[in-house]
């Protein structure tokens, strides 16, 4: 369960399992919507070690970049998510491409992408004194 008390700060806490991730209101920290970025960015960092490892390589030097890249006129809206992936030399093609591969199955991607049916429930619950 993830569960956070609001207080009247610029940071929103939130509590999973024993750690804490702490979102800025204030650009100090990201907010949840830069966080679900980072969320991407580091599935396409878990996937691509996920490939080399399948691949027997190293992925000493790999760099991946990711770009949102919002809605004109909304910039809460995300239109399109562009990784860019940097192989070092002795990759080879085909390695290359099953990471690429393994990259686009991202579950943080898929989720975001393709939905899952979720139904999201908001309501109160009773005051325990």
């Amino acid at each position: 369960m993830y569960q956070l008390t609001l207080d009247d700060s610029n940071k929103i806490k939130v509590l999973y399992k024993n750690h804490v991730i702490t979102y800025g209101m204030n650009g100090s920290l990201p907010n949840p919507l830069e966080a679900t970025y980072a969320a991407l960015a580091g599935c396409a960092g878990v996937y691509s070690r996920k490939a080399c490892k399948a691949l027997g390589i190293s992925t000493e030097g790999i760099e991946i970049n990711c770009k949102p890249v919002v809605r004109t006129g909304n910039m809460l809206a995300l239109s399109r998510f562009v990784t860019e992936v940097k192989f070092p030399e002795r990759i080879t093609v085909a390695q290359r491409q099953s990471i690429l591969d393994e990259i686009s199955r991202c579950a943080v991607k898929l989720l975001i992408h393709d939905g899952a049916n979720i139904e999201f429930v908001t309501r109160e619950v009773a005051t325990i004194e």
